[in-house]
């Protein structure tokens, strides 16, 4: 339900930035022009009726028939009249690219692009209101909603940017009389830019692919598993997976997908077992957990989202291309709001879909069995969690064996013990790597399950008579296989956030940073230097080093003089000159200043990380 909370709070704040992404520059346009015509009317009809009014010859009606049409026809609305009588009148004043044909166009483009996002705005909520219908529509309501806001939006930041190129002329020289070439080249540019991304992001296609960590488990590895799995899927008169692939994440899933496992891509249905699982459940549990997993094959479920995961994917790609693509980004909140409203009916078919997986379970095997295996399943889910995330928050470097599985073997036990259990378990999830589930005691309750929380915890390290994994010949070396990679690649990502959290204060801990973050060295114009070291940064010009902690903002400027890095410090005279900022001359470093850049941002950054943990503990 948080996840779905979530979704609701952020579907509000999105709504309001689609409205001003779709309505803020045509409405200002809209606004302006107006306030313009009006102006430039009574500007008109005044100078003219003084005309009128200076004629000697002109009998007294007829000037006041003459100023009465004008009045009642003003430049602003004579582009737009079909009266034959008034085609001179039309044709002196609504000359092509004239200044009143200019704001006629303006008004009526930005008008009618008011209209065209009201009917968006209407499309997108419409479209989101039918992928609650059911699964089918789900599928139909992207794809349709796909296209239309990814043309819609580039449609629009086409025709928003031309107002904005329009306006940035019109604005400055109605209200100032002048105008900036520079701020219209800038914004001509930045459109160009938009669309270009916008339109381009149309046409990229994105390859997108799941993978597994783990191993297959053939037939000859695992019958009995396998007459088990097929005997199930007989049963709930569904096709069985055609691959078994057993790893060690603290979860179970079926896709029907084409999954990478290794250097292999598996195609067809495919279920992954989680072998750590495996040994802490009993077969009937472990058999209520293929039960619900074979239940989404049977329901379609892997189906759909095999057939809609791509396009998610190719969305999301589009949506961020919109949103980093400089001036394109303010059409991204209409794409976003129809993802979240998207996203809120796909969580709540979730929710349902893992409802009735856990119905059909319980029927196929026992409430019981579905409800003790969520716990067990929670438990060592919680408490592997637990080990790791104290694991790396660790100071000392870890060996590569780090024995993660015997830690959580050995602690499982007093952890369901403890009150810290009981209060993860009550809102605990458990875990999935393509739904959001609910969370556990809904599930329970759904089955017709009311387990005491006071039970949680014996149920947790009740040891299983038979589990599954005895009749995995090869459970053992894939775990041990599987094991040494994880716990290696954990033991060299600590290894890495090390380097971020030593000062260092020893000579270990500074031989450790340096690995990770040795000094620098770039070249400047003649024999002179400049060093990005984890102490600070240092120029041979002078001898000197800015040391990080001297350093609260940094700013690269380029100018015809040479490169220059601007340092804003934490108080005045932190360098002893008095001043609340510095610049560090680099004069020559012209092909190396985006190296030289993100070294500086990277060692920067580090230093602080470096103290805020240091705050921390």
């Amino acid at each position: 339900m948080a996840f779905q909370s979530a979704l609701k709070v952020g579907l509000l704040k999105v709504f309001v930035y689609a409205l001003l992404a779709l309505f803020l520059i045509p409405a200002v346009t809209y606004v302006f022009t107006g306030y313009a015509q009006r102006d430039r009317d009574e500007r008109f009809v005044a100078g003219i009726s003084q005309r009128i009014d200076a004629d000697k010859t002109m009998p007294a009606a007829e000037k006041q028939a003459r100023k009465d049409y004008y009045r009642s026809n003003p430049p602003s609305t004579i582009c737009s009249s079909t009266d034959p009588q008034a085609q001179d009148y039309r044709s002196a004043m609504c000359e092509r690219y004239d200044d009143v044909w200019q704001f006629s166009m303006a008004r009526s483009a930005a008008l009618w692009t008011l209209v065209a996002s009201a009917l968006l705005l209407v499309a997108v909520v419409g479209l989101g209101a039918l992928a609650f219908v059911d699964r089918k529509m789900q599928y139909t309501s992207f794809v349709t909603g796909w296209q239309l806001t990814t043309w819609a939006s580039a449609a629009s930041l086409v025709v928003q940017g031309a107002l904005a190129v329009w306006l940035s002329f019109w604005v400055t020289a109605f209200f100032f009389h002048k105008y900036s070439p520079k701020l219209i080249i800038i914004v001509g540019l930045a459109v160009a830019v938009g669309v270009f991304v916008a339109v381009a992001g149309i046409f990229k296609r994105v390859q997108s692919s799941n993978h597994a960590v783990g191993e297959l488990v053939s037939e000859a590895d695992a019958p009995l598993l396998w007459k088990r799995i097929r005997h199930m899927a007989q049963r709930l008169k569904t096709e069985p997976p055609q691959n078994i692939v057993a790893g060690i994440d603290a979860n179970f899933f079926v896709t029907e997908s084409p999954l990478v496992v290794g250097d292999k891509t598996l195609t067809g249905r495919t279920l992954f077992v989680s072998l750590p699982l495996l040994r802490i459940l009993d077969q009937s549990e472990a058999d209520a957990v293929f039960g619900h997993e074979l239940a989404h094959l049977r329901g379609g479920d892997t189906h759909s989202s095999a057939r809609l995961g791509p396009k998610l994917v190719q969305f999301d790609h589009y949506r961020h291309a919109i949103r980093t693509g400089g001036l394109s980004a303010v059409v991204s909140p209409v794409l976003d709001l129809y993802r979240t409203i998207f996203e809120i009916a796909l969580a709540r078919d979730s929710r349902e879909r893992e409802f009735k997986a856990d119905r059909i379970a319980a029927k196929l095997v026992s409430p019981a069995a579905i409800a003790q295996s969520l716990v067990k399943i929670a438990a060592y889910a919680q408490y592997r969690y637990k080990i790791e995330d104290e694991l790396f928050g660790q100071n000392q470097r870890h060996d590569t064996q780090l024995g993660i599985a015997r830690f959580v073997a050995k602690g499982l036990a007093p952890y369901a013990a403890s009150d810290d259990f009981l209060d993860a378990m009550k809102t605990a999830n458990v875990p999935h790597p393509f739904d959001s589930h609910p969370a556990m005691p809904e599930r329970m309750r759904n089955v017709g399950m009311n387990l005491p929380e006071r039970d949680y915890g014996a149920i947790a390290v009740r040891a299983p008579a038979a589990t599954w994994v005895q009749e995995i010949l090869t459970a053992e070396g894939i775990e041990q296989g599987l094991w040494s990679e994880y716990e290696q690649q954990f033991a060299q990502d600590h290894e890495r956030s090390l380097a971020y959290r030593y000062e260092p204060a020893t000579d270990q801990e500074r031989a450790l940073v340096l690995q990770y973050f040795p000094p620098v060295v770039f070249a400047l114009k003649g024999d002179d230097t400049v060093e990005v070291s984890i102490d600070g940064i240092r120029t041979s010009a002078d001898e000197t080093t800015v040391f990080w902690d001297a350093v609260k903002a940094l700013e690269f400027k380029e100018s015809s003089f040479g490169s220059a890095l601007v340092v804003t410090h934490p108080e005045k005279n932190a360098l002893g000159l008095g001043a609340k900022t510095s610049k560090i001359k680099l004069p020559g470093l012209k092909k190396d200043k985006d190296q030289f850049n993100a070294v500086v941002g990277a060692y920067w950054q580090r230093h602080q990380i470096m103290r805020a943990h240091q705050l921390e503990g």
